[in-house]
């Protein structure tokens, strides 16, 4: 056997494991499974092994999230924040940071500090930024620790 036929060969089941895995993981989240919603959304969202589709990103996002999990409410509020896949909401982008910041996800608490540090879609509030900073630098985000002794060094 040439080594090329061997590649063909695995090119085939690779394909055939990916569509067997794909079908596998959409029958989770069809059947309610978070952590499996949020990883169609995902795929959707980045467009690995699918057409990038962030319409569809967003529809596996919420079901998640009407779950009540954190880190769909952050991809949910991030889509709203730059109009992917839906319409540019600000309110809506602050509405899901919230909901995720307050379940402790660090990159919704960033994101929160940066929205209340630049004034985007509130009122410029310093102390408010500082917080949510300091949420999210305490379970280690770096860009947060960064904004915080910005903001302390004032």
């Amino acid at each position: 056997m040439k080594n090329n036929d061997l590649k063909v060969k695995d090119d085939n089941v690779t394909m055939e494991a990916k569509k067997l895995l794909w079908a596998a993981l959409l029958k989770q989240a069809e059947n309610g499974d978070a952590r499996a919603q949020i990883m169609v959304g995902e795929l959707y969202y980045e467009g690995v092994d699918v057409e990038q589709n962030y319409a569809e990103a967003l529809k596996w996002y919420s079901r998640a999230a009407e779950q009540g999990d954190a880190k769909a409410q952050f991809h949910i509020g991030y889509m709203f924040y730059f109009g992917e896949g839906c319409v540019k909401d600000i309110s809506q982008a602050l509405k899901w940071y919230l909901l995720s910041a307050e379940q402790g996800y660090a990159a919704a608490q960033d994101s929160l500090g940066a929205m209340y540090h630049y004034g985007l879609g509130v009122k410029e509030n310093r102390d408010e930024a500082i917080k949510w900073y300091r949420k999210a630098a305490e379970q280690g985000s770096e860009s947060a620790q960064n904004m915080l002794n910005l903001l302390l060094d004032d």
